[in-house]
Formats: C-alpha cells, structure tokens, sequence
C-alpha cells in the first residue's frame, strides 16, 4: 500500500503553514514535505510533527534567492560557500525533524555554452554535500525537472540523474523521481519506473498537464500505484499538487489507500 506525504507549501494553503499539519493529519495523512522551512524554528515544526503523529519525509536544502527567480546553486559559480553553508542548514533542520532525506536543487543553466562547466561545478558541489550528508546519516536526493515549469533548470531527464548519482558513487545519494515532471519531459513512466525504481529514494506526484489531483489529467496513477507495490517500494510519494478547489474536497482519491 503507498504511503502518501502532504505537500503542505502546495496543499492546504487555506490555512497558514503551522496549521497545516493538523489539517492534513486530519484527513488521514501520516507523512508530510514542503519546499523549505527555513522561515520557521525548527522546534516549532518539530512540536505540529509530535502533535499530529507526523513523519517529515522530506525538504530542500536552501536554494538561493527562491523569491528573486534562484531554483539552487548548486551548480552556479561563485557560491560555493553560500551552497555548503545551506547544507550545513538542512542538516541542522533534519535533525530536529527527524527527515531522514534532503533535496538539493541544481539551479538554473545561465547560458547554454556554460553547461559542461556548471554541470561539472554541480557533480562537484554534490560529492562534498553526499559526504556532508551521509556524515549525518542523510540521504541526499536530486530530482529532474521540466523545463516548462522551470525554464533553464540544469537537470530534466531520469537518466542524467541517474548517470550524476552514479559518478558520485556514494550510497546515500538517489534520485527523487517526480512523475509529473517525467511525464512532461519523457513519458514512458511504467517503464521508467520499472528501469529506475531501485535508486529512487522517494516519489512524487501530481495530475498532468494542470498540477493538479492526481486523478484529474492524463496519467492513469491507480495502475502506478499498483505497479509500485508490485516492485515493493517502500519508500513516501509525495502529492506535491495545487488542489483545485480546496484541499480535503479534492482526495477523494486519496480514501482507498488510507
């Protein structure tokens, strides 16, 4: 059976962040992620996760200038510091939460001439955060995405993913696999999934083309869910979508798996 986590920066925006916990564990949520929870003490996160019987599944390290366009630096020149101190603030943060993984954003690609050197900037910035990382007994996780959603993001495809974790060789780091980009960029999911479930540390979903619930759009995601059983993952699938209207009014097709 999937366990599914909440995406409370997406999900349950009716109501402000802290309070979002209660809410999703009120529909019968065991796992929540969200994108970054460096505006709010750790201890105060921690406290809405004990209260409501909370798993905290995942969240980025710090990304940059989120607000000013920045999607991470990882692969950016000139911030290698500012990069090693975000994960020095992740891990400060997975540990009060108890997160056993984090997702380092690569950042965008400023021309296309300067890619071999950013993704080689990247590969490196990414082995000295796996070990940071694994230091702390944290997984570390990179995840491809459509560049429709994200122009000019450096990382698109399952298999550069796979081909980066691969070259960094250490066992904490994986890929977080979010089928809405992949369908967007590549298709093919059943058998994405299928080739690339074993270094896969955590899933994410939401209905194509819109974002939406999962059972509004094109991908048939019952049939993935069984499939995903079917090859055991046991790991959280993240409903990282936009209700469109309202949060609890929009899982009914969330209840047969509760």
């Amino acid at each position: 059976m999937p366990r599914f986590a909440a995406n409370l920066s997406m999900m349950y925006t009716e109501v402000p962040f802290l309070n979002r916990f209660e809410a999703c564990a009120a529909d019968g949520f065991k796992g929540v992620e969200f994108l970054f929870p460096y505006e709010f003490p750790a201890q105060a996160i921690r406290d809405e996760l004990d209260r409501h019987g909370l798993q905290q599944a995942l969240f980025n390290a710090p990304p940059g200038s989120f607000e000013a366009g920045e999607r991470g630096i990882a692969s950016l020149p000139g911030r290698r510091d500012e990069f090693r101190e975000g994960i020095d603030k992740a891990i400060e943060y997975a540990k009060a939460l108890n997160c056993p993984r984090v997702h380092v954003m690569a950042g965008l690609l400023q021309r296309e001439s300067e890619r071999t050197a950013q993704r080689e900037l990247y590969v490196d910035n990414l082995s000295w955060a796996a070990k940071r990382l694994g230091d702390a007994g944290l997984d570390m996780l990179l995840e491809p995405i459509n560049t429709r959603d994200i122009p000019g993001y450096l990382l698109n495809t399952q298999a550069d993913a796979h081909a980066i974790v691969e070259r960094i060789g250490l066992p904490n780091v994986k890929v977080q696999m979010d089928l809405y980009h992949c369908q967007i960029v590549e298709g093919d999911l059943a058998m994405k999934i299928r080739q690339y479930l074993g270094g896969v540390g955590h899933i994410q979903i939401a209905g194509v083309p819109a974002r939406h619930e999962p059972d509004i759009g094109e991908i048939n995601y019952p049939y993935l869910f069984e499939l995903l059983d079917e090859l055991k993952f046991e790991g959280w699938i993240g409903c990282e979508y936009r209700p469109k209207a309202g949060t609890s009014a929009g899982l009914g097709w969330l209840k047969p798996y509760l």
